[in-house]
């Protein structure tokens, strides 16, 4: 399950007022997995938010991963959390959790970052950013070629972020990542739903 398009909401590019409407059409596009980052609105929007989009996601089959808050994962009975280096631990994670959520890591452009989530108990890694992020414009940069060797070897699914185009989506699946991770060439647009049939058809 732990492939294909990985969609992540924004608080700007997705608002509360259309943020149903954009996901549903990301979904219809074939997006895999959606992400509800929104470290912003007031709690009980983002419990009414992350409670809507569960069903959304169940509706359609695929995944809903929340941003970096386990009471709030475990509220809406998401699938899972994504957790950043500075977020909680993964293991005080998996303990709140238990074993059957899914867990993914930031690991910038690390192999030792990777390692260590590895050995917490991850689900998946993610890389990045491989190209200058209109969201995360002071992330810092991967580099995709010391990387590829990791890669093809590493036991559990992986998914690249930033910057992320159809342009340049096509080297990072060929580098071997199962899942790209994309944003504001998602939900800056009128298009999603035609724009992710386009990412879908990359892992078909």
């Amino acid at each position: 399950m732990l492939r294909g398009l990985y969609a992540i909401t924004d608080p700007l590019l997705t608002p509360t007022h259309s943020l149903l409407h954009q996901v549903q059409q990301a979904l219809l596009g074939g997006a895999r997995i959606i992400q509800y980052r929104d470290k912003t609105s007031p709690v009980s929007q983002r419990l009414q938010s992350a409670g809507q989009l569960r069903e959304l996601t169940r509706a359609h089959g695929a995944l809903l991963i929340i941003n970096d808050d386990l009471d709030l994962c475990l509220e809406v009975n998401a699938d899972g959390v994504h957790l950043g280096q500075e977020d909680t631990s993964l293991i005080q994670a998996r303990q709140q959790l238990g074993r059957n959520k899914i867990i993914g890591a930031t690991c910038h452009g690390s192999e030792e970052l990777a390692r260590k989530a590895l050995d917490e108990g991850a689900n998946y890694l993610a890389f990045g950013r491989f190209f200058p992020s209109r969201t995360k414009p002071d992330a810092l940069p991967a580099d995709l070629n010391s990387l590829r060797p990791f890669l093809t070897r590493c036991p559990v699914p992986t998914v690249a972020i930033g910057g992320i185009t159809l342009n340049n989506a096509p080297q990072l699946v060929d580098a071997g990542f199962s899942m790209l991770a994309v944003i504001n060439d998602l939900f800056d647009r009128n298009d999603t739903e035609h724009h992710c049939q386009q990412y879908a058809a990359l892992f078909s």
